[in-house]
């Protein structure tokens, strides 16, 4: 099932809900939620916020200020509530995504 989550999730978007991943595939969400737990873990929520501050933070590594925003990141990654995207992002990588961006490596 998770395998199927996440070929589907890539139709669906950086943060499926367990609820759409199961009415793509056919089975309950419970199902879905009881599946990452199994295999990750974790909940399908926590997994697929987890990939997309990954490819978030991916994105702003690779970027420049002239080059993006935060913002189009963020949105990009499916995080529409920008003060909730900073402190998640700080939360998981030590640093506001702002000062990512705006780091020369």
């Amino acid at each position: 099932i998770t395998q199927e989550c996440l070929a589907l999730a890539e139709w669906l978007g950086p943060s499926p809900s367990a609820i759409d991943l199961g009415a793509g595939l056919g089975v309950s969400d419970r199902w879905v939620r009881a599946a990452f737990r199994k295999v990750y873990g974790v909940s399908a929520s926590a997994f697929f916020r987890a990939r997309a501050m990954d490819g978030a933070h991916r994105e702003l590594r690779a970027a420049t200020p002239s080059s993006a925003s935060v913002t189009e990141v963020a949105t990009r990654w499916g995080f529409w509530h920008l003060g909730r995207f900073s402190a998640t992002y700080r939360s998981y990588f030590g640093e506001l995504p702002s000062r990512t961006l705006a780091r020369v490596d």
